[in-house]
């Protein structure tokens, strides 16, 4: 057993579960912390794949009560049958523009200084959003239309940015069109699990080669501490928008996109090997 591997599995399993749902970029954190720990290459690709998925459990643990009851209810209940609507149309808009420029994206973007700079420009959006004045006119989820989500699934295309953030996205988004934070943020949650559903098939099916019965026991730690981490995180956060604001991000985002940038320009470290 190659006990560096697993040490690498269990850090890049916390990193994916406690950016996963932060408006911090989990994307940018794991190819920072990839390039800083030595693994990366198509193998760490798929190995993202597999944590990522960790981290989407978490969310249908944490609300599997909220699932189940809208599977449940999808042939009698309106609300459930809009719950799964809002969802499939925030979906769209970041899977067609994916199919669309994935692949390119992936070629010129997913490298430290790109991400480092996506994390500068977002932490400022986020400092600009939370500053600016606004008043929620959708104070919980099930308020939700399919024109705010449409928006939401909007503002989530820009995530295709890797640096961007996901959760930053949806959650920053949603609150700019209207959302209350605690309703962008859960909303963002649920949006994950088909957003990371179908992320994940589709890497899948096009790297399937590169996995290897092998990796069994490094994917399942890695799968399994993301899953851990992302569960703990997932009820600090809603916790903490409770009476906090989403500046302290901000301002990390930014922090940690200047050092990254810094490192880089003064040859610390060399963020293109």
């Amino acid at each position: 057993m190659d006990l560096a591997l697993y040490l690498k599995a269990v850090v890049l399993g916390i990193v994916e579960g406690l950016t996963e749902f932060l408006p911090v970029s989990s994307t940018g954190h794991l190819i920072v912390a990839g390039q800083l720990i030595g693994y990366t290459g198509e193998k760490a690709k798929v190995f993202e794949i597999v944590i990522q998925s960790g981290a989407m459990l978490a969310i249908i643990w944490e609300y599997r009560v909220r699932f189940g009851h809208v599977l449940g209810g999808l042939h009698r209940d309106p609300a459930a049958r809009q719950f799964v609507v809002n969802l499939a149309v925030a979906f769209l808009p970041a899977a067609l523009l994916g199919l669309a420029f994935g692949g390119a994206i992936k070629q010129h973007l997913f490298h430290a200084v790109p991400v480092a700079t996506a994390f500068i420009i977002g932490g400022v959006i986020i400092l600009w959003v939370e500053r600016s004045p606004r008043r929620a006119t959708v104070d919980q989820v099930d308020e939700m239309t399919w024109q705010d989500a449409l928006k939401v699934g909007l503002a989530q295309a820009f995530a295709l940015i890797p640096g961007m953030s996901r959760a930053g996205a949806t959650i920053i988004g949603g609150m700019l069109f209207g959302l209350s934070r605690r309703a962008a943020t859960e909303f963002s949650f649920f949006l994950a699990v088909p957003t990371l559903i179908a992320a994940g098939a589709y890497d899948f099916y096009n790297n399937r080669a590169l996995f290897d019965a092998g990796d069994f026991g490094v994917f399942s730690v890695g799968s399994i501490v993301s899953f851990v981490s992302a569960f703990l995180c997932v009820r600090w956060l809603l916790r903490y928008i409770a009476t906090h604001d989403f500046s302290a991000f901000a301002w990390y985002r930014i922090v940690f996109g200047v050092v990254v940038l810094a490192t880089g320009y003064t040859g610390l470290v060399n963020w293109t090997a």
